[in-house]
């Protein structure tokens, strides 16, 4: 079943991330080892901690929810993976561990409430452990107790994983919310308790945000993140293309929203609430679809400083998300040197540049993070649904110096 984040007293229920049965729910701080597994010499690694009882009020900054985004780790092997694209000055005794040092500031910084991945995360032809870099790379976000969630991007299979054991490994580490493919109680499935096969790529799920523990939301999902695995590399008619988002994902998309609004539809309506319906939806993958170029001619925030590396099929995501309604924005990475946020048929599509040091970028335009707020409306007896989300930018210079905010959606009353 989807993770849920109510927005005061963050509980988690267990997402069912992969076909292996979880033992019992441990509260944070305890490890976690199935009956099967063999006791491990010192230092243990613990494979998974999630949070079972509401944090504290320094997990949570009422009455807001706040995302890090990242996106193009490119993390290899730690201190020995040199930096790329960084001004002489600095490329000495620049490595992973920079992108490391970046993503602590981040957190330590923005104090977010849940942070995504978008892909590339490690770089594989760098890396001669999957596993061992992916607990570098999210190191500091297990570290940090707060729950996150990863997608693929075209780099992360290229070493010792392939794509589904990647994916099986991240849903199993500390604090991931992540899922392999969407569970079976995500759709209107006589199946219950397994995944969703029939879906292609792995990485597809969706988290939903509930409303305030006290208010007329607090059972409601008032805000849905969903992940989507936007592949690798194909080959179409003996021409390699990038990979592209398919109609099975799309599909399930789509059966998604019609769930909810069957459960909209059926829920009370309260005088002093947001409807629902009107909850928005934010969208998270890897490589961009088609139409981003098109926005080289319009008005953008930020910059537009490569080409757009895409596939060449356009199998109809931005026509998709017009018809949900619900999708206000969408977050890429792929494009490192492209940071801009641009609407397409109402609906904003953000780059983030790239994080990771190891990644491609220009030198001297400093590695970026995005972060993303979503704030909630205030009505006379409680708090109410999603009022307002916003974005901006943070670069990795001396001051983490904040760029671009701007508003990405405001509710409208009916």
């Amino acid at each position: 079943m989807e993770a849920l984040f109510p927005l005061l007293g963050l509980h988690l229920l267990n997402p069912a991330p992969s076909s292996q049965p979880h033992s019992a729910q441990i509260t944070i701080g305890q490890r976690h080892r199935s009956s099967q597994e063999k006791p491990r010499s010192s230092p243990p690694v613990p494979l998974r901690r999630y949070l079972q009882n509401p944090p504290g009020p320094s997990h949570l900054h009422f009455p807001s929810f706040t995302v890090l985004t990242t996106r193009d780790m490119h993390y290899g092997n730690g201190m020995i993976t040199r930096c790329r694209d960084v001004l002489e000055s600095e490329f000495q005794y620049c490595s992973d561990l920079n992108t490391t040092r970046f993503l602590k500031r981040m957190l330590e910084v923005e104090k977010p409430d849940f942070i995504a991945f978008t892909g590339d995360n490690i770089f594989g032809p760098s890396t001669t452990d999957a596993a061992e870099s992916l607990f570098e790379a999210f190191g500091p976000a297990m570290e940090s107790g707060l729950p996150w969630a990863a997608i693929l991007g075209n780099h992360d299979q290229e070493s010792t994983m392939n794509r589904e054991e990647l994916m099986s490994f991240i849903s199993l580490m500390d604090y991931s919310v992540s899922q392999v493919n969407p569970s079976a109680e995500d759709l209107s499935s006589p199946v219950k308790g397994g995944m969703v096969t029939n879906i292609d790529g792995f990485g597809n799920y969706n988290l939903r945000v509930y409303g305030a523990p006290g208010s007329h939301l607090a059972n409601s999902s008032i805000l849905d993140l969903f992940f989507l695995d936007s592949g690798d590399r194909e080959v179409i008619q003996g021409v390699r293309t990038y990979g592209w988002i398919k109609e099975s994902q799309l599909s399930w998309l789509r059966s998604i929203y019609h769930e909810s609004q069957v459960q909209k539809q059926n829920s009370d309506q309260s005088a002093d609430t947001f409807p629902t319906a009107t909850s928005p939806a934010l969208a998270f993958f890897h490589i961009p679809i088609p139409e981003i170029r098109h926005l080289y001619h319009n008005k953008i925030v930020g910059e537009f400083q490569e080409a757009v590396a895409c596939s060449s099929v356009n199998s109809g995501v931005l026509q998709t998300f017009v018809s949900i309604g619900d999708v206000q924005a969408v977050f890429m990475g792929h494009d490192h040197k492209n940071d801009f946020c641009g609407n397409l048929d109402g609906i904003w599509f953000c780059y983030g540049g790239g994080f990771g040091y190891h990644g491609y970028g220009k030198a001297g335009w400093p590695r970026r993070a995005r972060v993303i707020i979503a704030e909630l409306g205030k009505g006379d007896k409680s708090w109410m649904g999603v009022k307002r989300i916003k974005t901006w930018k943070r670069l990795d210079d001396e001051k983490l110096s904040k760029i671009d905010e701007q508003v990405l959606w405001v509710h409208q009353p009916s």
